[in-house]
């Protein structure tokens, strides 16, 4: 078995003469492999990274605006406020731009969507039973 460490300090010593203990780390083992720099668990057995991985938690209303800041007056639609996974952010992103025939992405948890699609997107998401508000102009 292999076990490899990370040594933040190495073993230096003092004006007296004495040791500093170092700080160290194992970032991978051939029994379980990666390991996680938080839990210290193998990263398949993480438990820290499913805890980051949960939504924020919403009021439960969808929030639908228009904004152009920071993107050299090109407008982009933002729905914010969706109680989804990643993934499933992702799949409704997809189906959106679809219905809207337009590009987009999703950053941070919010949708971008490029133009202004804000009375389509408000209409495919009140279709799927969502509570929808537009917000801003």
């Amino acid at each position: 078995m292999i076990k490899r460490n990370v040594m933040s300090d190495a073993m230096s010593a003092t004006k007296s003469g004495t040791p500093v203990a170092s700080s160290s780390r194992l970032v991978y083992s051939t029994d379980a492999g990666r390991i996680c720099p938080d839990c210290s668990q193998a990263v398949a057995s993480c438990v820290c990274g499913q805890a980051k991985a949960s939504p924020p938690p919403t009021d439960g209303i969808v929030r639908v605006s228009h904004e152009t800041k920071g993107r050299k007056g090109k407008g982009v639609t933002l729905i914010k406020g969706l109680e989804l996974a990643a993934d499933a952010l992702a799949l409704l992103a997809k189906q959106l731009k679809a219905s809207c025939g337009s590009g987009g992405t999703v950053k941070d948890g919010v949708i971008e969507i490029q133009g202004d699609h804000r009375d389509v997107v408000i209409a495919a998401l009140v279709k799927q039973g969502r509570t929808v508000k537009r917000s801003g102009g």
